[in-house]
């Protein structure tokens, strides 16, 4: 099976997404912990991933992360 691009995927790990984004894993923990109901989180049992295109939304709209 081929890898998926990481623009092409639905949703990222946080270590993807940080990677991604070029935003630190500590600072994308601390996004999730203080937006707890956002639409971008997605909760696979205890694994939490970040869906892409609704992440990319939610920086569009931010002046600060």
């Amino acid at each position: 099976m081929d890898k998926i691009p990481t623009w092409r995927k639905y949703s990222l790990s946080v270590e993807e997404a940080s990677a991604y984004y070029g935003i630190g894993v500590k600072r994308l923990y601390g996004i999730i912990k203080d937006n707890p109901n956002a639409d971008f989180i997605l909760e696979i049992g205890s694994h939490v991933r970040i869906k892409r295109i609704k992440f990319e939304e939610y920086l569009n709209n931010s002046t600060v992360v």
